[in-house]
């Protein structure tokens, strides 16, 4: 990238040969400008005992700035989205600005291009997950499915174990900020005590972070690490048994002191033909979706849409209310912040891939071994966002076995329960829930601690295994 100038006697000595200048150019244009960015990456990466630049110090500084913003979001009451979309695209705009060449904006043209890219297929593929979701829970299909599989009445240690089971399998199908809204909804409507509504929904924002982590619908970080080639869904799928035992591990520390008997105020919504169609064809979309990159190596992405063209045309032909309520609609009810949000990040984190202000985050793994990096990074992602921390790895550069990915996956999607803060579940769960702050949670951190470290030993053990 752009870099202060320096006396040609200091800078490396590193050139293509006549041979390989020859076989560059003889590439088709696309492809001839990121050879030749691959190779410019490579003699920055020779620079990087020199100081940074300015430029370096203040795209490094923008991206600093967008991560205090996600953090003190509720402080500011400025929205994440809008902070990390306007530091993300002034940070490539800068880029260009400065840039020295027409190699130099060859190449950042090429990082750019790569960046989106990715983030069109994460988009694409959040897309339809959501709206599919997002029609579901209009529709009081996902609470027609709690009331009919919880019990009238059952104790409350029962209960407390089949939130946690429900809560772990539908976090893996929908996304977690629905998951935990439809079990705070059942958490309220218990009428509890204090004491007990916060042991409820302690373990459901561990429950929704877990269960989320062994497929690819379920949590972001984990489809992010799925669309780098770093595991395979077959093998994802195997994280359901550490973390489910986990779950299981922490309901057994929180059920102390439940010995109350509850009765559930179940209320039913009409079920149309259509809308159960619909609900057959998610569950089906989604075992496709496994099966077609497992056997075929279909993206994921591109079953996923297919399925949501299935869902337009059921619903144009067996739904009588298209111009009442449009299916096209659902679209524009799912939580675009959420996407805009994951884009911003994203071109930061392409922006500090480009700049090679990554390399430090890759010193971690130089120091201690993936096992405990990886551990780590899931206690950091209490506390930083786990989006861009995982976003960040994965442009980093980090060699690491499967299992060493699996146990990654795990830690970043389910460390940030450790925090009310650390996760998108906490934070709802936070805004919905009176009486729960951040120190009313904290006093079950060493339950969530020893729970999340059980998990994640159960990984490396299956890790090993797979290995």
């Amino acid at each position: 990238m752009v870099r202060a100038r320096r006396p040609d006697f200091l800078r490396p000595r590193l050139s293509l040969t006549d041979s390989g200048r020859l076989w560059v150019n003889g590439l088709n244009s696309p492809l001839k400008h990121r050879v030749q960015a691959d190779f410019r990456r490579r003699i920055l990466k020779t620079e990087r005992n020199y100081p940074m630049s300015a430029l370096e110090t203040v795209l490094i500084a923008l991206a600093v700035l967008a991560l205090l913003g996600v953090i003190f979001e509720e402080v500011t009451h400025v929205n994440k989205a809008k902070v990390t979309l306007f530091f993300g695209t002034l940070s490539w705009i800068l880029l260009f600005l400065t840039s020295g060449s027409e190699g130099e904006t060859a190449a950042i043209a090429t990082g750019l291009a790569e960046s989106i890219a990715e983030i069109a297929g994460l988009w694409l593929f959040l897309v339809a997950a959501m709206t599919f979701v997002a029609y579901l829970n209009k529709k009081g299909m996902i609470e027609n499915l709690i009331y009919l599989i919880m019990p009238k009445q059952v104790s409350e240690r029962k209960l407390l174990f089949l939130t946690g089971l429900f809560c772990f399998i539908f976090s893996s199908l929908a996304d977690n900020i629905t998951a935990t809204l439809v079990s705070c909804s059942l958490i309220l409507s218990l009428d509890l005590e204090l004491k007990k509504r916060l042991q409820f929904v302690t373990l459901v924002v561990f429950a929704v972070n877990s269960g989320g982590v062994s497929l690819i619908t379920g949590d972001v970080t984990t489809l992010m690490i799925f669309l780098a080639d770093k595991v395979e869904i077959l093998t994802l799928l195997t994280l359901a048994i550490p973390a489910s035992i986990a779950v299981f591990m922490l309901a057994v520390f929180l059920s102390r002191g439940l010995t109350g008997t509850v009765t559930l105020r179940a209320t039913r919504n009409e079920i149309r033909p259509v809308d159960a169609v619909i609900s057959a064809l998610f569950l089906l979309t989604i075992m496709a979706t496994i099966a077609g990159n497992a056997v075929f190596g279909i993206p994921p992405v591109l079953t996923f849409l297919f399925g949501l063209s299935i869902m337009f045309l059921i619903s144009r032909f067996m739904s009588d209310d298209s111009d009442l309520d449009p299916i096209l609609e659902y679209i524009r009810i799912i939580e675009f912040e959420t996407l805009l949000f994951f884009l911003g990040i994203l071109l930061l984190v392409g922006m500090l891939k480009e700049i090679h202000a990554l390399d430090s985050l890759v010193a971690v793994y130089d120091v201690l071994p993936p096992l405990y990096a990886n551990y780590l990074m899931g206690i950091f992602s209490a506390v930083i966002d786990n989006v861009p921390l995982t976003a960040a790895l994965l442009k980093a550069g980090i060699t690491m076995t499967p299992g060493e990915w699996m146990g990654l996956t795990y830690a970043v999607g389910v460390g940030g329960s450790l925090l009310i803060i650390g996760s998108a579940a906490g934070i709802v769960a936070m805004t919905k829930i009176p009486g729960l702050t951040f120190g009313a949670y904290m006093r079950y951190l060493a339950h969530l601690l020893a729970a999340y470290t059980l998990g994640y030993a159960g990984v490396f053990m299956l890790g090993r295994f797979i290995n």
